[in-house]
C-alpha cells in the first residue's frame, strides 16, 4: 500500500475511534456509577436503581436532550458537526465542541505517531495507548475518576509488549511500574499527613505507572517534572483567563498523560538535554 494512502487510512481511523472515545467519556462513569449502585444495593439489600444508563456498546448515540437516535449520517466524524450546524437535527440543541475536538484530536495524533513510528509495532501500541490517555483525560475532566478498566489492562499491556522490548526492557518496565506508582503513593500520604488532606487519586498513582510499565523506570522523573509544569502552566492559564477559582480541584490525570505522551515522543532528547546542561 502506498505511505500516503496508509497515512489517510491511518488518520480516518483515528477519527472513527475518537467518535467511540466520546461515548467512552460520557457513558463509562455513568456506568461505574450504575454498577456501583447495584453492588451497594445487594450488600445492603435493597432496591437496585431504576434507571439503567446505556452501555458503551449496543445502546446507539442519541440526542440526551430528546432522546433523537443519531442516525448513521449524523454520525460521521467532523464532518456530520459540520453539516448539523452543531446543533441536534431533533431539538436543535447545541451539540458539545468536545465532540469533533476528540476526534480531529485522534485523528491528527494517530497520523502523527504514524509517522515518527513508521507502520509498525511501534505505532500500534502507541496509537492504541494514546486513545486510553485520551479516554482517561476527557474522563477525568469531567469526574475526578481514571476508571480502573482503563488503567490497569494499559499496565499489563505495556508490561507484555516489553517482554519483547517493544519500548524498554521488561526489568525497567517491572521497576517503573512499581516506582511509578510508589513514588505517587508516597507523595499522596506525605501531604496527607502534614495538611490532612488528599491532594490526588490513587486514580493518579496507576496512571504513572502505566507509563513506568511502557516506557521504564528512566522515564519517570522526566514524566513527573513534565506533568508539573504542564499543569502549573494550564492551571495559571485557567486562573487568568477563566477566571476558575483556586479552591476548586484541578484533576491531575490529563497533565500526566501529557507529559507521558511527550515522554514517549521526545523523552529522550529531554533528558540529554537536561543531563547535559549539568
Amino acid at each position: 500500500m502506498d505511505p500516503s494512502t496508509a497515512l489517510v487510512g491511518a488518520v480516518l481511523f483515528g477519527m472513527l475511534v475518537g467518535s467511540f472515545l466520546n461515548v467512552v467519556i460520557l457513558r463509562l462513569p455513568a456506568r461505574m456509577e450504575y454498577e456501583f449502585r447495584c453492588q451497594c444495593a445487594d450488600y445492603e439489600q435493597g432496591d437496585k436503581p431504576d434507571a439503567e444508563p446505556p452501555d458503551l456498546v449496543y445502546r446507539g448515540s442519541h440526542c440526551p436532550k430528546c432522546g433523537h437516535d443519531i442516525r448513521w449520517y449524523e454520525n460521521l466524524p467532523i464532518v456530520s458537526y459540520l453539516f448539523l450546524r452543531g446543533k441536534c437535527s431533533g431539538c436543535g440543541t447545541r451539540i458539545s465542541l468536545q465532540y469533533p475536538l476528540i476526534e480531529a484530536l485522534c485523528g491528527v495524533l494517530t497520523g502523527f505517531l504514524c509517522i515518527h513510528f513508521g507502520f509498525t509495532i511501534q505505532a500500534a501500541a502507541a496509537i492504541a495507548l494514546t486513545f486510553a490517555l485520551v479516554a482517561l483525560s476527557g474522563i477525568d475532566i469531567r469526574t475526578q475518576l481514571l476508571p480502573d478498566s482503563i488503567t490497569l489492562p494499559f499496565l499489563w499491556l505495556g508490561l507484555l509488549l516489553n517482554t519483547q522490548g517493544t519500548f524498554v526492557d521488561l526489568s525497567s518496565a517491572v521497576i517503573g511500574a512499581a516506582a511509578g506508582y510508589l513514588s505517587l503513593w508516597s507523595v499522596y500520604w506525605i501531604f496527607k499527613l502534614i495538611t490532612r488532606k488528599e491532594g490526588m487519586g490513587y486514580g493518579d498513582f496507576k496512571l504513572l505507572a502505566v507509563f513506568g510499565a511502557w516506557l521504564g523506570w528512566k522515564m519517570l522523573p522526566v514524566i513527573i517534572l513534565l506533568s508539573s509544569l504542564v499543569g502549573a502552566v494550564i492551571g495559571i492559564a485557567m486562573i487568568i483567563v477563566l477566571g476558575r477559582d483556586r479552591n476548586v480541584p484541578i484533576p491531575f490525570g490529563p497533565y500526566i498523560a501529557i507529559a507521558g505522551w511527550i515522554a514517549m515522543i521526545w523523552g529522550e532528547p529531554i533528558m540529554s538535554a537536561y543531563l547535559g546542561s549539568f
